[in-house]
């Protein structure tokens, strides 16, 4: 043999000679196009308006909450009366309220709330300040106060603070 002949390639001898390759660099994850960037703050936008718009309405139902909690409290006819009167008057513009007693209270009740107040507890809340103080609701009172509380829908805003200002 001669020194100067090559070896024979074998598959093995190219294998061992392969060289491994560079790894690719990472792929990023941020977004490459100024279209997601704009969806990116689209979207915040909506939050943000969601957020307000969720803040507006509990702020709006702040006296809402505060009469839930006093109707929870009370124990006198007298009470339940007043927590009522004073939720109505936050609710809807003072002219429209403070004026109404007896069946035009409770028709103004039985007109916003869900439902109609019922006549035995509409008779009930009318004589409240002519009774006993101490007297105590009958559930059908309470019970028709707090469905009255939970589901009135409030005037406008607009219409409450141009009353306001006037």
């Amino acid at each position: 043999m001669n020194e100067e002949e090559p070896q024979a390639e074998t598959l093995i001898t190219l294998v061992n000679q392969l060289i491994e390759p560079e790894a690719p660099p990472p792929v990023p994850l941020t977004p490459q196009t100024w279209g997601w960037a704009a969806l990116g703050l689209i979207l915040l936008a909506l939050a943000l308006w969601g957020l307000w718009r969720w803040y507006r309405y509990h702020a709006a139902n702040a006296y809402r909450r505060a009469a839930l909690a006093e109707l929870a409290a009370t124990d006198t006819t007298a009470a339940l009366a007043a927590i009522l009167r004073r939720a109505a008057l936050a609710a809807y513009p003072r002219a429209e309220v403070a004026s109404l007693t007896g069946n035009d209270w409770t028709a103004f009740l039985s007109r916003t709330g869900k439902g109609a107040f019922p006549e035995a507890a509409g008779e009930e809340l009318r004589r409240a300040p002519y009774r006993d103080p101490q007297a105590a609701p009958s559930p059908a009172l309470r019970h028709a106060a707090l469905r009255w509380l939970k589901t009135h829908r409030a005037a406008p805003a607009g219409t409450r603070t141009a009353e306001a200002r006037a």
